[in-house]
């Protein structure tokens, strides 16, 4: 069979899927199932994958969809018990204290604490721990979603204390000889820490503009005038909080390694953005809040409604720090169970972690680490907040119903999106590529000397098929490496491509199925899930292509492809203000 026809049979269920949820707005039940269904034919018919292995890896899927439905339980959980004891109602107050503006809420809770969060967690957690809590101090939750998705895409390369380089790009490129031989004297361990230097700069250099353009999304959709504008006159501080995250996490990966840019990243840009808005510094004259909530359309709410968050006893003043120490023993017990060697060892060891080895006689291993989970850490945090806040058995019992609601009415896009996953990565055969790589061979032989334009597509490709970063490494670093050798660059070009590949994983995080679904779920918002694609596709695309550009300018070293970056941000900027752009996005 031709490789014409192999291409477009991969492209399938990734043209399935964004028909059905991003056109034709259907839900991601409807749209999984679907995909899952042509995955599994395709798998079958034309890869010749045997059965086993399609059934191993289905198992594989649901094992890990019960592992991500746990840690929605345990932020929707959180949440609750943070609502029921009344403590949400001193939150509120401390961002109204900072600024009660709605666009420096977003970038201080999605940009810097998620940042953080992302650093100590990754897989998803921002968006399990911020999301919910802008959904409680007034978002609307789709807003809430849209935000923490946004950032999800700078601070993820290091997320999980550094694991996408550490794991991703470290396993995709052992024990190749190819790459031992281009990297030498250095050894694979070696080189990832080179390759994670590069990554940050052109993170940095990406991600700089990424809280500006949040709040530009967070007034041109939520806002009562439909503005980017009214996003950008935000610019000074947004340009403010972008330097004071990607500086430290530039200069922590260039001195510490890929474990901790993200980490101490967010958590120096806390202590200088958080004290710099109550001082009033780079504020926009102007304050921007939601629309009154009569106002608000039918597709911005979930099922957990923001004004839940009044729940709670009435009479009751909790201070501000204590009615914030869920998140921050949440904070904490992340750092402590990822930095912490013996009790990481313990926690993902074979006593605590649940195998399921070589399934069907397929060699695929199925493994859920739920002592190791982030669920768990949210669990804890919430019991140890009954008798921090001295709730009731009854309020406490509301919000585990309710977290027990959420996340069945998650469940079964969670159910269907993953186990399609891992059937279309594991659709190989002898003698055939799988479907993700044979959609990148296509790629790569249609662009030639182009490659790096390109290369930031095929990672951000791997992480929305995979909902991974890491992931996306593993199935596509050799593969990156391998085509930059092909068109003729030096050691240094081959080194950029991968960073590429690294970058473009990262960026696809803001719009893989099983992390929007997720996000969505904790904030009781199912079946719009097209809707905040169609939304992040936005500033992914902004992503890819600026890193495309200054990869090119750093392989090249022309002036051109510098001018092109430089050119293509202002004009995405520009173009959000403009009518032209409001009806495109319209459309």
């Amino acid at each position: 069979m031709s490789q014409g026809v192999l291409f477009i049979a991969a492209a399938l269920p990734v043209l399935v899927v964004f028909i059905l949820l991003v056109v034709m707005r259907r839900s991601a039940k409807l749209a999984m199932l679907a995909a899952y269904g042509v995955t599994v034919l395709l798998a079958l018919v034309l890869w010749s994958a045997p059965l086993a292995r399609v059934a191993g890896a289905t198992v594989n899927g649901l094992v890990t969809a019960i592992t991500l439905l746990y840690i929605v339980f345990g932020a929707i959980l959180l949440l609750y018990t943070v609502q029921e004891s009344g403590a949400i109602r001193a939150i509120r107050r401390g961002f109204t204290d900072i600024s009660p503006d709605r666009r420096i809420q977003a970038i201080i809770i999605a940009w810097m604490f998620g940042s953080m969060i992302e650093g100590a967690s990754g897989f998803g957690t921002p968006a399990a721990v911020a999301a919910p809590l802008l959904l409680a101090i007034g978002f609307p939750a789709m807003a809430a979603v849209m935000v923490t998705l946004i950032i999800q895409s700078t601070p993820v390369s290091f997320g999980a204390v550094g694991t996408p380089m550490l794991v991703g790009i470290n396993t995709g490129l052992s024990n190749s000889p190819e790459v031992e031989a281009a990297i030498s004297p250095l050894t694979v361990a070696e080189y990832v820490p080179v390759v994670a230097a590069q990554v940050a700069l052109v993170h940095a250099l990406v991600g700089v503009l990424i809280p500006l353009l949040m709040v530009g999304m967070l007034t041109r959709f939520f806002g009562s005038s439909r503005s980017f504008a009214e996003g950008f006159r935000a610019w000074k501080f947004a340009i403010f909080a972008g330097l004071a995250f990607t500086l430290p996490y530039l200069a922590v990966a260039y001195v510490l390694g890929p474990e901790f840019p993200s980490l101490l990243g967010g958590l120096i840009g806390l202590m200088i953005v958080v004290p710099a808005a109550r001082a009033g510094w780079f504020l926009p004259d102007d304050r921007f809040d939601f629309p009154p909530r009569a106002q608000w359309e039918d597709g911005w709410q979930g099922k957990l409604e923001p004004d839940q968050a009044e729940l709670g006893p009435g009479d009751r003043n909790i201070p501000l720090l204590t009615a914030w120490m869920p998140y921050v023993i949440v904070a904490v017990l992340l750092v402590l169970t990822r930095t912490i060697a013996p009790l990481k060892a313990w926690l993902t060891g074979p006593d605590t972690t649940l195998a399921l080895r070589d399934l069907f006689g397929s060699g695929i291993n199925a493994t859920a680490q739920f002592a190791y989970s982030p669920g768990t850490v949210m669990i804890i945090a919430s019991l140890i907040s009954v008798a921090l806040f001295r709730m009731r058995g009854s309020a406490y019992g509301r919000a585990w119903a309710i977290s027990g609601r959420t996340m069945i009415a998650a469940a079964p896009a969670l159910l269907l999106a993953v186990p399609m996953v891992q059937v279309f990565i594991n659709s190989g055969s002898e003698g055939m590529a799988s479907m993700p790589i044979t959609l990148a061979e296509g790629m790569a032989a249609a662009t030639g000397a182009s490659w790096p334009l390109f290369a930031p597509i095929v990672g951000a490709l791997g992480a929305f098929i995979a909902g991974s970063n890491t992931v996306s490494n593993m199935m596509f670093s050799l593969f990156q490496f391998s085509t930059a050798e092909s068109i003729g660059l030096d050691l240094a070009g081959i080194t950029m491509v991968v960073v590429l590949q690294a970058v473009g994983g990262a960026a696809g995080n803001m719009v893989c199925v099983h992390n929007v679904v997720a996000a969505s779920a904790v904030v009781g918002l199912t079946d719009r899930e097209g809707d905040i694609i169609r939304k992040t596709l936005i500033t992914m695309a902004y992503y890819v292509v600026q890193a495309g550009l200054i990869g090119m300018a750093l392989i090249a070293g022309g002036l051109m492809w510098w001018a092109a970056a430089v050119i293509w941000a202002a004009a995405v900027v520009l173009a959000m203000r403009t009518n032209r752009s409001r009806a495109m996005v319209r459309a």
